[in-house]
C-alpha cells in the first residue's frame, strides 16, 4: 500500500520510527512536507499529505504533531478526507470499522513510541465494514458539499 506520510517538528521521532516500520512491512511510503527539526507549520503537511489521499496518489495518509487535533482538523478540510486522531489500537480499528478514515492522526507528545507500530498495523489492517455505516460516510460525504445529511440519505431501515 502506498501510505503518504506528513509530521511537524513534534513528529519527527514518530516519523522516523514509521518509515521504517512501514517500509520492513513492505508498503511504500511518501514522506511529505518538509520539517528538519525547526518549527514548522502542520497545516502544510496536513494539507499535502490529505491532497495525495484525496487524488489518490495515496491510499492511505498518516499525521503526525504535538496532539494531532491540529492536523486533523486541516486534513478533514480536504474534502475526501476522513482524518481520524486515535490514541490507541481500538479507536483505529473503530476509525476504519466504522468511519472508513483514511487518514491516520497520531499525537507526536502523548503517543507511547512503543504503541505507535501497533497502532497504525491495527489501522491499516482493518477493513471498513460497510452496511449502515456506508450510509453515514456517504452523510458525510454530504456535509462537504454542503448538503443537509438527514436529506441525502433515508434509509432508517438498517440503523
Amino acid at each position: 500500500m502506498k501510505i503518504a506520510l506528513g509530521t511537524d517538528h513534534h513528529g519527527i521521532e514518530i516519523g522516523q520510527v514509521l518509515v521504517r516500520h512501514l517500509r520492513a512491512e513492505g508498503h511504500e511510503v511518501a514522506r511529505l512536507g518538509e520539517c528538519s527539526g525547526e518549527p514548522c507549520d502542520y497545516p502544510d503537511n496536513a494539507f499535502l499529505v490529505a491532497r495525495a489521499v484525496a487524488d489518490g496518489e495515496a491510499q492511505r495518509g498518516i499525521l503526525i504533531c504535538a496532539t494531532a487535533i491540529g492536523m486533523s482538523i486541516a486534513a478533514n478540510k480536504v474534502p475526501g478526507i476522513r482524518a481520524a486522531l486515535v490514541h490507541d489500537e481500538a479507536a483505529a480499528e473503530i476509525s476504519r470499522r466504522h468511519n472508513d478514515a483514511n487518514v491516520l492522526c497520531l499525537s507526536g507528545d502523548t503517543t507511547p513510541l512503543q504503541q505507535v507500530p501497533k497502532i497504525v498495523d491495527a489501522w491499516l489492517d482493518t477493513p471498513f465494514d460497510g452496511g449502515r455505516h456506508e450510509r453515514r460516510v456517504r452523510k458525510i460525504m454530504a456535509i462537504e458539499r454542503g448538503e443537509n445529511p438527514a436529506g441525502s440519505v433515508t434509509d432508517a431501515a438498517t440503523a
